[in-house]
């Protein structure tokens, strides 16, 4: 490889790791937000995601995101629960 092919090769990887890191950054951008929960139901875990059930939020119930990034948020369920845990991310409007 030349030198120019390896740093075009390096020019286009941080373009692409850009690129995806794009998503993740903006799932962060809702950290402080209230949401909406639009799913018909949205459990709420304890400890961690996929950690053990505290309660449900329902539809048109909010969660305050306090931690985000990726596929699981913590925060606070408003609602019929009142409490911190984690929720599935995706599911507000």
């Amino acid at each position: 490889m030349t030198r120019t092919a390896g740093l075009a090769a390096l020019a286009l990887a941080a373009i692409l790791t850009g690129l995806t890191a794009g998503p993740a950054a903006a799932a962060d951008g809702t950290v402080g937000q209230r949401e909406t929960v639009c799913a018909e139901d949205l459990f709420v875990r304890v400890t961690a995601p996929h950690g053990a059930w505290m309660g449900t939020l329902y539809r048109g119930q909010t969660f305050l995101v306090e931690k985000g990034g990726g596929d699981w948020v913590y925060g606070f369920a408003y609602g019929d629960i009142n409490r911190r845990g984690w929720v599935q991310n995706g599911w507000f409007c």
